[in-house]
């Protein structure tokens, strides 16, 4: 404790002293200027991350790049807020001005100075925004977040990075509109539909895509670009989109369809983004091995039954794998037959022979129903599959 006391103290002599302290914090007027930025919007409080404070009104000479006071500035002030901020008495929430990610305090430096000094990861603000009035591509993409965000009254943020994509989300909301005014009889707000369509549809949607690693091929797009991209194409124009075995199931052609589809799921079942599948390895094994193989593949998890055969086949191993709706059935028996059954029971094997047992169809342990005559698939030596004729 007192170590900890010592190492506060220390800290704030060094920023009393300006010690470990450069440049000051941004000015606001320079700022506004350089974006043209005076058209305005006041988007009532909101919580704030305290990193993207960087700059003051009127007093940006008195505090440092960090936010923290300079030598020259009494601390008189900033000494009482911290020591009320300790004892957890409620502060006023500060007032700020915000120019594209930035913010700048109009009133409440101190307030801002302690809550960094304490290690506040966030504070609550009255948000006046600051529309940048130059056409570059950059602050018309901004604008077109901004009048969104007017329109929906959103407290999510939702970031495209595309011109025009917002108009769709906007349009795909006054259809919903439309849709509850219908489905309840009487008047629905566009806020309270916006609501209900980032609720209803637009997170969903979303983590269908995260669930399905389908933003992993598009590290700039966000998720939002991605959601506008499969909706757009998907309810607006129609067109149909190969997005992975399953998810094309999950993704009906229609929205309102989707959102009842997705209403029907519970918390743990939504979105399911992996399916059982059962397959069947056929295997040729050396005399008087067989027993100790056997003993290796049921060491194996995904290993549910094992059977002895006559004829051109000595054993057929049963298994359920899971996969992902981006992986195919070949990549993941594959995989499975190579690094479990290949490298770990036996290395020295004559043949597999790999065959599907159907698109995700969960088999329980123990089942003894017959199995199944199946096209097979030769898997050689390399491990690489090849169609045959049985």
């Amino acid at each position: 404790m007192a170590i900890t006391s010592l190492t506060w103290k220390t800290k704030a002599l060094l920023n009393r002293l300006g010690i470990g302290s450069g440049g000051e914090a941004k000015s606001f007027r320079e700022e506004q200027e350089k974006e043209k930025a005076f058209d305005y919007r006041d988007r009532g409080i909101r919580t704030v991350p305290l990193d993207r404070i960087v700059g003051s009104v009127g007093r940006y000479h008195d505090f440092d790049t960090k936010f923290r006071l300079k030598n020259h500035v009494p601390h008189d002030k900033f000494e009482a807020i911290m020591k009320a901020m300790k004892q957890g008495k409620p502060l006023r929430p500060v007032e700020l001005y915000q120019i594209k990610d930035e913010y700048f305090v109009v009133d409440g430096n101190h307030r801002i100075a302690a809550a960094k000094e304490l290690g506040y990861s966030d504070i609550s603000a009255r948000i006046v925004e600051l529309i940048p009035t130059e056409d570059s591509l950059e602050n018309v993409l901004y604008r077109q977040r901004a009048h969104f965000s007017d329109q929906t009254a959103l407290p999510y943020a939702i970031e495209l990075t595309e011109l025009g994509q917002y108009g769709h989300l906007l349009n795909q909301i006054s259809k919903h509109r439309t849709f509850l005014e219908e489905e309840k009889g009487g008047a629905v707000s566009f806020e309270q539909a916006a609501l209900d369509w980032y609720k209803t549809i637009y997170l969903p949607l979303v983590g269908i895509i995260q669930k399905g690693r389908l933003n992993e091929p598009f590290p700039k797009r966000t998720m939002a670009d991605l959601y506008a991209y499969i909706s757009f194409h998907q309810w607006n124009e129609g067109l149909s989109r190969e997005y992975g075995l399953g998810i094309n199931k999950l993704i009906s052609s229609d929205m309102e369809a989707f959102r009842r589809k997705m209403a029907k799921k519970g918390d743990e079942e939504y979105p399911d983004m992996h399916r059982e599948m059962t397959a069947f390895v056929l295997m040729h094994v050396a005399a008087k091995r067989e027993h100790r193989i056997m003993e290796k593949l049921f060491a194996l998890d995904e290993v549910r039954e094992i059977h002895s055969v006559h004829g051109d086949v000595d054993m057929i191993v049963k298994i359920v794998l899971t996969r992902d709706l981006l992986s195919s059935d070949a990549e993941v028996i594959g995989q499975f037959v190579h690094n479990e059954i290949r490298q770990r029971v036996m290395r020295s094997f004559l043949l597999f022979q790999v065959s599907r047992a159907g698109h995700f169809k969960a088999l329980r342990t123990g089942d003894t129903s017959p199995l199944p005559v199946l096209p097979p698939l030769r898997v050689g030596s390399q491990g690489v599959p090849h169609s045959i004729t049985p």
